[in-house]
């Protein structure tokens, strides 16, 4: 849970990383591309925290886009903290994939928990789907980019108007 004055303590998924090589043809896809942008931008300014995993780093390897695949990893270097996998990772994974999860989004979630992020941002709609559902039973919050990013402007401005 964030609290007030600390900096936000964000996990971004593949998907995430990965928008800016999806066809910008579509207008949910440049949204969501722009707003991971600007998501990147606070993150390497340090007002938030970046909060990656090992899970992370071996699916952005197995990326078969050697351009891709460079790119993303170079902007993991920017990454406040990498959760390495242990038992505890491996036993919430369980845990998760026993909701419903997949097995390596199961593993994000558990690495996102472990690393106390605040928030963990996905463009992937089931996955999306499936942390609404389970909303309870997770120890993250699971948003859609650019929907958290609107949420967290209005919310600057609300405080701001005071």
């Amino acid at each position: 849970m964030h609290t007030y004055g600390q900096p936000l303590r964000i996990y971004l998924d593949t998907c995430c990383l990965s928008r800016f090589f999806d066809d910008q043809a579509q207008t949910r896809i440049r949204q969501e591309t722009e707003v991971i942008r600007l998501i990147i931008s606070q993150l390497r300014t340090e007002h938030w925290d970046w909060i990656s995993s090992d899970a992370l780093i071996d699916e952005v390897g197995r990326i078969q886009d050697l351009d891709q695949r460079l790119r993303i990893k170079g902007w993991l270097t920017d990454a406040h903290q990498t959760v390495s996998i242990g038992a505890s990772e491996i036993s919430r994974r369980k845990r998760l994939e026993a909701l419903g999860f997949g097995g390596l989004d199961a593993l994000h979630l558990a690495c996102a928990e472990s690393g106390t992020a605040d928030v963990f941002l996905t463009t992937d709609d089931r996955l999306l789907r499936s942390g609404s559902r389970y909303n309870v039973q997770l120890r993250v919050r699971v948003e859609n980019p650019y929907t958290w990013f609107q949420e967290m402007t209005e919310n600057e401005r609300t405080r701001n108007d005071r």
